[in-house]
């Protein structure tokens, strides 16, 4: 019997089955107890001090009570405080970025993946070096400066020097006045050395999904392949943190288990790499199941409404407050409007989830690993974020200036980002209205652009910033940061 422990190596220990169960059998017992929930919410608030914010943050077992409770006004007060913990350490700033899938090509079995070896309809395709390059140019072309790769694991079709060999021809394109920035890397869970070679590679964040963290309904769900091995998988992010990757991203996708069970594991694990490393995950996701070929979602029984997915996004946010919060376009523009306001920072645009998707004229449905909700162009995404008052960043420079780990963390949590984001935020928008943006686009887009300026704290760095935007509109300049 495996007792809980968060600062151990096992799996099996720091997500421990009995204390998951345990919390929420505590957090069903105590969902009415209206004082508790009310010392939590106030424990989870920002404090203002010195000219600093700081949140505590929540244990797993705070969060879950928080999750488990049915008072429509203290509901409310969870959205509010959400919002609140989202606008103190994010602004109102929205990062952007997209897919880039490799390859289809898979060995492991998971019920819920169209790629899964046993599929014998999908078309299998792997990207050459040249096909990669096209794929880059055309993402290029939208405005995208930050990708997540993404590949099946096989170790005779996509071995670790094809995805190395990958990434150095993305970072090698520069098309126009475009360029990748940074690519964060989605792959299967891999050895410590072969995580050093993508920390050498240059990387920007290691993103492995858990999928689900119930040992039992993991087994079923991937029965056969490497990807079987729950403890290997589970302990990946321990690997790439050994092997000098200080950003990991977590995830699970929801659908596959109870959604309560889930939640747990995830704030389990993101206070395991805590006890551990020092620092918690870079990102979290919170994708849920969608149609894709020859997967049903409905044959999946643990499907949430989005009432129940904004609630979990709101609690993850008080949670976790420093962590960055990611949606993709497998939600729809109502759902992922409703997530931004309540914790998500990261969002992906125009994505296609189709090998070699991006340089076909009509989007791709035969090779998608998944339907995408959310069809719109980068510049339909951007125009819709700025009217809604949010700043879209194509922002790399913390990665590119070694604020990467426990030093963006630090920086976070003292709230002195701001003097970085906000207006690397803003070169970079400006970046995108001047090469890419339709003219209704960048209408809106220069107006915001001097709306925010004045919302930089310190004055030399809004004069500096104000003097790099002008050089981007006007003097051909680009890639300025602080």
């Amino acid at each position: 019997m495996f007792s809980y422990n968060p600062a151990s190596l096992l799996a099996d220990e720091f997500i421990n089955d009995g204390e998951i169960l345990e919390s929420i059998r505590w957090a069903e017992e105590n969902k009415d107890n209206l004082e508790l929930i009310d010392q939590i919410l106030e424990k989870a608030k920002p404090v203002r001090k010195d000219g600093q914010t700081t949140c505590s943050g929540l244990s797993h077992r705070e969060a879950a009570l928080l999750l488990a409770c049915t008072d429509p006004e203290k509901n409310e007060a969870m959205m509010q405080l959400a919002e609140e913990i989202k606008k103190a350490f994010y602004g109102n700033r929205i990062v952007m970025f997209a897919p880039l899938y490799l390859s289809n090509y898979c060995v492991n079995g998971c019920r819920y993946c169209p790629y899964h070896t046993v599929n014998k309809t999908i078309p299998r395709r792997k990207l050459s070096q040249e096909e990669i390059r096209q794929e880059v140019i055309a993402l290029q072309d939208m405005g995208h400066k930050r990708l997540a790769i993404e590949a099946g694991e096989d170790p005779k079709n996509n071995p670790i020097e094809y995805i190395l060999e990958s990434i150095k021809t993305i970072y090698s394109i520069h098309h126009k006045n475009g360029a990748i920035r940074r690519v964060n890397v989605n792959i299967a869970a891999t050895t410590v050395e072969n995580y050093r070679k993508l920390k050498e590679a240059g990387i920007g964040t290691y993103i492995l999904f858990q999928e689900t963290y119930n040992r039992e309904r993991y087994e079923y769900l991937h029965p056969t392949g490497p990807k079987h091995d729950y403890s290997w998988h589970t302990e990946a992010m321990d690997r790439a943190m050994e092997g000098g990757i200080d950003d990991v991203g977590l995830g699970v996708l929801f659908g596959l288990d109870n959604y309560f069970y889930e939640f747990v594991g995830l704030l389990m694990h993101a206070e395991h790499l805590e006890a551990v490393h020092g620092v918690g995950p870079h990102t979290i996701s919170v994708p849920r199941v969608k149609p894709a070929d020859g997967i049903d979602p409905d044959e999946f029984d643990n499907g949430i409404s989005d009432d129940i997915f904004a609630k979990i996004i709101a609690c993850i946010r008080i949670a976790v407050p420093y962590t960055g919060m990611i949606i993709s376009t497998r939600e729809s523009q109502a759902v992922r409007e409703k997530a931004l306001s309540i914790g998500i920072s990261q969002i992906s645009g125009a994505s296609r989830t189709s090998v070699g998707g991006y340089t076909e004229t009509d989007r791709p449905h035969e090779t998608e690993q998944f339907d995408v909700s959310d069809q719109r162009t980068l510049d339909e995404v951007v125009r819709w974020l700025m009217e809604l008052g949010y700043i879209p960043s194509f922002c790399t420079a913390c990665y590119r200036a070694g604020r990467t780990g426990d030093r963006f963390m630090s920086l976070c949590k003292t709230g002195q980002i701001q003097n970085c984001c906000h207006p690397n935020a803003l070169m970079t928008l400006c970046e995108f209205l001047t090469d890419y943006a339709s003219e209704e686009t960048r209408v809106i887009g220069n107006r915001m652009l001097q709306d925010e300026l004045q919302n930089i704290p310190k004055e030399n760095v809004r004069r500096i910033a104000a003097e790099h935007l002008e050089e981007i509109m006007h003097g051909g300049k680009r890639d300025f940061r602080f």
